[in-house]
């Protein structure tokens, strides 16, 4: 397979450079009037021919499009899969989401560097072909009977088909970052990319409740598993040659030797921060379901906690660390903590949207979808309103509006009565909520792409993948918590719901105050480096005059 992708790689550098033009007028008119935004033939590759650009970034965009609809494959037919599997307790079917998630936001850390080593596009089609292999598993779980785990074996299912979006999304935001310069075209590439997670996630609704009400719920697994195939036989015709990275070079200076390759991965800070993670997130997911007074959940979150503490000195004291620590700016921790926030009230909004609807509205997971259906319009809009927004406003301002939608979005469906109708409260919540998620997607990831070299272009992706996914994850778990607490063991259920969405509002609410402290730090440093200016002119204006005198 690396053979055969570094030989297509080949044929289509060739190809691209025997063929530079672009073979529209509408994208000559682009290329003419923002020179700037159009990749350079010396550092970003000859510009690609309009419908190969088209095939590039429909392909890279469609990684984000299907780990969305993975999500929304399980949480809107839950109910049906649960009872296949004889699970009606809604902190275990959580785990059918959470599963998925903790998976995508783990694995994502160490993907990034895995492409920055391996190359980008290599990287790229694995995760297509590892989503399509545990996709065809997952639905095939069906068969296994309940009284032998089935619900168990599924759970463990999503967690390796999350494994595949980890190596997606990253690397996808790596080919974009690498074939493109900072501009106005970069800009509206990365806001479609983000744009793509409300679409992907009604797809996958869509598509799964279609199944699971006129058919049978595997066979939203297994037709997943095709496009995946499909997409990644694209992939190896449609990716452009990209330069190689500064690591991917210097592990072939140091030769292919398992411990320099080791070094290059960074190994020991790998292992250290996935099985961190994994910990602190199974515990935190774990612990509504079988009691917070349980010892095993409390000994995991310690030595999760502790073994991120050990993550983070073996980054400061290794020579390629898989997270730059010293690298990021103070801008990076803003953004990174809005997205935390803002994600994980996210993940809690439509988990609990989806059991509202169908537990106490009695709604059709097909109708439901249909409901939901307006988030892809709406997300849209919002990235491509972001495209143009972020260089007016800045993506201070950005990120304070997309957390302001998160929280509005908690707020109305927290106090929603039950019999009103679906076209007040809770279709106005549908049609915000993507603008907060197609706002803060797109301000950070050209925040962190513009911020770190471009040899760690997939070290910023996997930062800000690993952060959305892992928020939702986390997000979960915390709200689960708060809905066993005043749900009375499962008879009133709407005051659980009521309290998860209480928990999305503290969280969002965290974010719009990060936001606000950013807006203000990046205001008082601007207007700092306005007087450093001025003085420095009037200073060289004094010069200036004193030499003229003499």
């Amino acid at each position: 397979m690396a053979e055969l992708i570094a030989e297509t790689d080949k044929s289509l550098e060739l190809q691209s450079r025997q063929h530079p033009s672009v073979t529209s007028s509408a994208a000559c008119s682009v290329l003419e009037n923002h020179p700037d935004d159009v990749p350079s033939p010396e550092t970003h590759g000859a510009p690609l021919p309009l419908l190969r650009e088209i095939a590039f970034v429909a392909t890279v965009c469609s990684a984000q499009l299907l780990t969305q609809a993975g999500l929304g494959q399980v949480i809107a037919p839950l109910h049906i899969i649960g009872s296949s599997f004889n699970v009606t307790s809604p902190s275990q079917l959580s785990w059918y989401a959470a599963a998925y998630s903790l998976t995508v936001g783990t694995f994502i850390l160490p993907s990034g560097r895995l492409g920055d080593v391996y190359g980008h596009k290599k990287i790229f089609i694995i995760g297509y072909l590892w989503y399509g292999l545990w996709s065809l598993i997952a639905g095939f779980s069906v068969y296994v009977k309940s009284d032998y785990g089935g619900d168990v074996f599924f759970s463990i299912c999503r967690g390796f088909q999350g494994m595949g979006p980890a190596l997606l999304l990253p690397n996808a935001l790596g080919l974009l970052g690498r074939a493109y310069p900072d501009g106005r075209r970069k800009h509206m590439v990365f806001s479609l990319f983000g744009g793509c997670a409300p679409g992907g996630f009604v797809l996958g609704a869509v598509f799964s409740s279609l199944f699971a009400q006129e058919a049978w719920w595997p066979w939203a697994y297994w037709t997943m598993s095709i496009f995946c195939m499909l997409l990644a036989g694209v992939a190896l015709f449609a990716i452009p040659a990209i330069d190689e990275s500064e690591f991917r070079r210097s592990v072939s200076r140091g030769g292919l030797g398992l411990k320099a390759r080791f070094q290059q991965l960074d190994g020991f800070g790998m292992l250290a921060g996935v099985c961190g993670l994994v910990l602190i997130n199974f515990a935190w997911n774990q612990g509504p379901i079988v009691g917070w007074g349980t010892p095993y959940v409390y000994a995991i979150v310690i030595a999760g906690v502790l073994i991120i503490g050990a993550f983070f000195y073996i980054e400061e004291h290794v020579p390629n660390p898989l997270v730059p620590v010293r690298e990021l700016s103070r801008d990076t921790f803003f953004v990174l903590g809005c997205i935390a926030c803002g994600w994980s009230c996210f993940g809690i909004w439509v988990f609990y949207l989806w059991q509202f609807l169908e537990e106490i509205r009695d709604v059709t997971p097909l109708l439901g979808s249909a409901m939901l259906a307006p988030t892809a319009i709406s997300g849209l809009t919002a990235s491509i309103a972001c495209g143009f927004l972020l260089a007016h406003l800045g993506p201070p301002v950005i990120m304070l509006c997309s957390m302001t939608a998160f929280c509005l979005g908690n707020i109305l469906l927290s106090c929603v009565p039950v019999s009103q109708t679906f076209w007040a409260q809770t279709f106005v919540s549908i049609v915000i909520m993507p603008w907060g998620m197609d706002m803060s997607f797109p301000s950070a990831t050209i925040v962190l792409s513009n911020s770190m070299p471009r040899e760690h272009q997939g070290v910023a992706a996997s930062l800000i993948n690993t952060v959305v996914n892992y928020s939702i994850s986390i997000g979960l778990g915390i709200a689960g918590l708060a809905e066993v607490s005043v749900n009375d063991g499962g008879k009133d259920l709407l005051k659980g719901y009521r309290a998860a969405w209480y928990v999305g509002i503290a969280l969002a609410g965290s974010g719009i105050l990060l936001a606000f402290i950013f807006i203000g730090v990046t205001t008082m440093e601007k207007k700092r480096l306005g007087r450093t200016s001025a003085v420095r002119k009037d200073s060289v204006e004094g010069d200036g005059v004193s030499k003229s005198m003499v």
